[in-house]
């Protein structure tokens, strides 16, 4: 069994302390907030779209090999 550094322990009762003790936090969100939180979530899927169309050949010949479970016997498509 190993043990557990001295600084982690005291640094993971600082920051559990700071949290018991802070008071109310009055946050504002402004009318903006919803857009712009729309459009984070549609860049990212679209550069999640664009990610998987430059790799698609890596990531079917990853899923050829895995479900044929012999290296080598994957076929180039190109």
């Amino acid at each position: 069994m190993t043990r557990t550094p001295v600084w982690l322990l005291l640094a993971t009762s600082l920051v559990l302390g700071i949290g018991v003790l802070a008071g109310p936090a009055f946050g504002y969100i402004d009318p903006g907030t919803g857009s712009y939180i729309l459009q984070v979530a549609i860049a990212f899927l679209i550069g999640l779209s664009f990610s998987i169309k430059v790799f698609w050949k890596r990531i079917g010949a990853f899923f050829r090999k895995t479900v044929s479970g012999k290296k080598g016997n994957s076929r180039d498509a190109s």
